[in-house]
């Protein structure tokens, strides 16, 4: 690196994190910077003595002050670096591609040696997420060795996210190379999706959930099934292909329920009939299903994010409980619940206990008989543990 380059000295005692090569430098740990580092600069962080630690990217409003790029002190940080870390991510996804599954996360953050990039493609489109003061300094340079690496058509971005905020980075959406086409669709497990790149949640789907549908798929047959938060629809096309006597999906959002609809409308061998949709606040609707002696066999919760940081469990608690405890007494004995937290400040721990409170409190028996988490595109860093934030538990009810 260059003689010129800023340097982070960090306090006596507090490297021991960066020793075990986590990623993140919170700014309480740093003595002093030496230089005048810019937003997403690269900067040296070495120890009290001098002796080097890492290589990071700085952000100056961010309480994590530096996410670290390399812990080499030989490695350069420029276009080549970038190049092949994302050849790499790539590379190590490519048993996941066929012509079944078309659609697959290509760069998971930190966890693929790329802080605050995420990158999930949909066919032929790459959709880019920018999270981090880093990755927003080596945007375009990420951005073509994406379209290189994958073939694309187009890169489009979907940095319109809250967290950038705390990076001083203003959202920011739209083309960044190629060109886009009007209608972007994927293949996973056989079945066709159109994908909102533009307006969709995240970048537009759920690949996380990619494993978890395809179980649903392998226990649903015969079974009526209620699927609740359902989005765009994924998990209620997957229990339709695997035989599901019905499927009643909820979600609040009217865009995402006409998406869904146009999802089922692409697998004709579906049987569209026995799909019902429904609007409507799920918190609300549960409780009228059960006032009105509704049963199923097979419910699946897969909520929105109740919790983003640790700040907020406490709240998110109370909700989790509550869509568990209504889910429960909804369940048919012997009936299967298939209850997802993709919070990050929710523990698997907490998250097992505040579904079997929910079980006390509904009355009945209940077994985890499978525990989920991501499909393989979405890796777990042993460095970084923060990375394993979707929580499944796959339960059934006592007869």
């Amino acid at each position: 690196m260059s003689a010129v380059t800023p340097v982070l000295v960090v306090k006596p005692g507090r490297d021991k994190s960066l020793r075990l090569r986590h990623p993140w430098l919170f700014s309480g740990a740093i003595a002093r910077v030496d230089g005048h580092p810019g937003s997403g600069e690269t900067v040296k962080v070495v120890d009290a003595e001098d002796k080097f630690l890492a290589y990071g990217a700085y952000s100056p409003t961010s309480q994590i002050r530096a996410r670290v790029w390399s812990f080499d002190a030989d490695q350069g940080i420029g276009t080549p670096f970038f190049e092949q870390r994302v050849e790499r991510a790539y590379a190590a996804r490519a048993g996941l591609l066929d012509a079944a599954n078309t659609g697959i996360r290509i760069v998971h953050g930190e966890s693929d040696g790329l802080p605050g990039v995420i990158a999930d493609r949909y066919g032929n489109v790459v959709v880019l997420q920018n999270l981090s003061a880093g990755a927003e300094r080596w945007r375009d340079v990420i951005a073509q060795a994406l379209m290189s690496v994958a073939g694309a058509r187009a890169v489009y971005e979907r940095s319109d996210v809250e967290v950038r905020a705390l990076e001083g980075l203003t959202p920011r959406a739209g083309i960044v190379a190629g060109v886009l086409p009007r209608t972007v669709t994927m293949f996973e497990g056989g079945l066709c999706y159109t994908i909102d790149v533009i307006g969709g949640q995240k970048t537009g789907f759920y690949l996380d959930q990619r494993d978890n549908r395809a179980l649903v798929r392998r226990v649903a047959k015969d079974k009526r099934v209620l699927n609740a938060f359902c989005y765009t629809g994924a998990f209620t096309l997957a229990a339709l292909a695997g035989g599901a006597a019905s499927v009643l999906s909820i979600d609040s959002a009217a865009d995402a329920l006409a998406l869904a609809r146009e999802n089922l409308s692409r697998n004709p061998t579906l049987p569209a009939e026995r799909a019902t949709w429904r609007e409507g606040n799920v918190f609300a609707e549960l409780r009228q299903l059960r006032d009105t002696g509704a049963q199923f066999d097979l419910i699946v919760l897969d909520p929105p994010k109740f919790a983003p940081t640790a700040a907020h469990v406490e709240r998110a608690a109370r909700a989790y409980k509550d869509i568990n405890l209504w889910a429960l007494k909804l369940l048919a004995p012997g009936g299967l619940l298939a209850t997802f937290s993709c919070s990050g400040g929710m523990t698997a721990d907490l998250f097992q206990k505040i579904v079997a409170g929910a079980a006390i409190d509904a009355d009945v028996d209940a077994a985890i008989v499978r525990r989920m988490s991501a499909s393989a595109d979405h890796p777990v860093a042993l460095n970084f543990p923060e990375s394993d934030y979707l929580k499944g538990l796959l339960i059934r009810k006592g007869v």
